[in-house]
């Protein structure tokens, strides 16, 4: 049986490695580039906040200022997740990050991880279809088996959320951040039903009208045939 005071250190010790909504846009983005730009990769402090910032391939649109993303930056080297690299002859220093060493990912898991770190909730086939210059996946099954590594690990880094009322794939998330992301679906879908039900009261309403005038356009047509037959 685990000790109290062991079980709080270990809880403790979780939750100062949760990564916050900046330091997950900064990790992704070095990620992102490092596979998409990689000449101009590790990169500059300017470059990497551009890439925060960026409009196309983000939700959310974040404005981070530049002295943010050094704060940033400064917090994930002492987390280990990112290296400063101070070049010879360079006058500024440049960054790369970690993750393929912290989780043991290779680039079909790391791309995974990125798309889900830069784009929020989705499913394994807008992961496939937003990941194609990170890493070609050739089909979707090849997604899902990624993500089930992820979501494997210990602790894990993916989780499998439940489906939202009327959609057939489930969708996945990712836990740097810890389970809050959870919790929100939860609340999301719990809203969805209670909005659902009425919606669902009025097709059936709808549904039960139109079998009520198929029953009455069948009797009038009886009634006109059995009619026209007294002239025959």
């Amino acid at each position: 049986m685990t000790e109290p005071g062991v079980a709080s250190s270990e809880k403790s010790s979780r939750d100062e490695e949760l990564l916050d909504p900046f330091e997950i846009r900064v990790l992704a983005v070095l990620a992102e580039k490092e596979a998409l730009t990689p000449d101009n990769y590790p990169m500059s402090l300017n470059a990497l906040t551009n890439g925060c910032n960026q409009l196309s391939s983000r939700d959310p649109v974040m404005s981070i200022s530049e002295e943010t993303v050094q704060d940033v930056l400064q917090r994930l080297v002492q987390k280990r997740l990112v290296s400063e690299i101070r070049q010879a002859g360079a006058r500024v220093s440049k960054y790369e990050h970690r993750m393929r060493m912290k989780w043991s990912l290779e680039q079909d898991k790391l791309a995974i991880l990125t798309v889900l770190m830069l784009r929020g909730i989705q499913t394994a086939g807008e992961i496939r279809a937003r990941s194609g210059r990170l890493h070609d996946f050739a089909t979707v099954g090849d997604v899902e088996t990624g993500l089930q590594f992820l979501i494997d690990k210990f602790p894990p880094v993916v989780a499998r959320l439940a489906r939202a009322p009327g959609t057939k794939e489930a969708r996945y998330a990712q836990l740097l951040s810890g389970e809050k992301i959870l919790e929100t679906q939860e609340i999301a879908a719990s809203f969805s039903s209670t909005v659902e039900t009425p919606r669902q009261d009025r097709l059936g309403a709808l549904e039960a009208e139109v079998a009520s005038l198929r029953s009455e356009v069948e009797r009038l047509t009886e009634q006109f045939d059995s009619f026209k037959k007294q002239f025959d």
